[in-house]
């Protein structure tokens, strides 16, 4: 009550008001205390506790990985038919070339120096012309250290090195098989082409223009007693990368494959009988299964990251549409194990002591 007003009542009033007023106010302070403790259970019981920052996402409140390397499978279409496949041809998209840009330039921003595209078979959408431009712009407007290409090699020309060649650091080309005949079992047969002396080729083209010659293999029941010492030593490649077949839910296993891939698994015993059949190759990589799984950001051909951890491929948000920190925190990906199998080496061509 305002003093004007106590003022205009009549004096035994206003001093019971005065009593009252200053007994009210000592009675508040020794409450007080109390009354907010009170109040805050009482929100407390209302109210939901306030998550964490990325509680109940991958990762927690860690922060999310840096893409230092990222695998780009543009396309599912591929002209072979692998049978342990495990990125097959369930659709047939491609992102518009400038979408595809956009997405590249967001990886760049968020730290990425190498870029690897893949399939698929990506010299099969527009006979090898949209791998192309996307090397040049990866090279050229990005600058990045390292870009590279993984391809089955049948549909590669010598005039797309003259073209595109000087902005690719690594072509890896897949070959499992030095026997023609094992190769037709795989599913890379093409009627009277023959895989192995296109290989040949190709590994010449490379060296005429300066583009590292890395070889992949994928190690599988109609492989795994080969020696392919000979062979290797003689192709030189700068890396030997050697891969367990790997089965993938939904890709070459389950009801909903287009594969069955379970005739080619190996155990992991042969596989390490194979790796200690090739001990002597000096440029020998081999990757299990459980680093195949971990090591890898891969992103599928609308850009979402795929997380294979729980044997299967289960897709992010695309990072076109929510970013590339908050996609990658679903993919899976383990910084540590992609470290430790070797995952980032001297992977651009300028830094490599090659003779051209």
């Amino acid at each position: 009550m305002r003093l004007a007003t106590m003022r205009a009542l009549p004096q035994p009033l206003a001093l019971l008001l005065c009593f009252l007023r200053a007994h009210l106010s000592a009675l508040w302070l020794c409450l007080a205390p109390f009354s907010c403790r009170l109040w805050g259970v009482l929100l407390a019981a209302r109210s939901p506790p306030k998550a964490e920052e990325g509680a109940g996402e991958p990762g927690g409140t860690k922060a999310p990985p840096v893409p230092t390397s990222v695998n780009y499978h543009f396309t599912r279409q591929c002209n072979y038919r692998c049978g342990f496949c495990f990125h097959t041809a369930k659709t047939s998209f491609v992102l518009p070339l400038e979408e595809a840009k956009r997405g590249l330039a967001m990886l760049k921003q968020a730290g990425m120096e190498k870029i690897n595209f893949s399939g698929g078979e990506p010299f099969l959408h527009e006979r090898g012309e949209f791998v192309g431009k996307l090397v040049q712009f990866c090279k050229q407007e990005l600058k990045l250290p390292s870009v590279s290409i993984v391809s089955n090699g049948s549909m590669i020309r010598e005039r797309w090195f003259k073209r595109y060649g000087e902005y690719l650091d690594i072509l890896a080309v897949s070959c499992d098989s030095f026997d023609e005949e094992v190769n037709v079992l795989i599913g890379r047969g093409q009627g009277n082409k023959n895989h192995i002396e296109n290989l040949k080729r190709l590994q010449k083209w490379c060296r005429d223009y300066a583009v590292a010659f890395k070889l992949n293999s994928v190690i599988n029941r109609f492989n795994v007693d080969e020696d392919m010492n000979e062979q290797i030593k003689a192709l030189n490649p700068i890396r030997w990368k050697v891969f367990q077949c790997l089965l993938i839910e939904g890709e070459n296993t389950g009801e909903d494959a287009l594969r069955e891939a379970e005739r080619f698994v190996i155990t992991d015993e042969d596989f390490e009988r194979f790796l200690d059949r090739h001990r002597e190759i000096s440029c020998l990589v081999p990757e299990s299964n459980q680093k195949m799984r971990d090591s890898y950001l891969i992103l599928d051909e609308y850009m979402r990251f795929l997380n294979c951890r729980n044997g299967r491929k289960e897709p992010s948000k695309s990072m076109l549409d929510v970013g590339v920190q908050h996609a990658i925190k679903f993919s899976g990906f383990d910084e540590k194990m992609f470290l430790n199998r070797g995952g980032k080496y001297v992977w651009s061509k300028a830094d490599m002591k090659l003779e051209w």
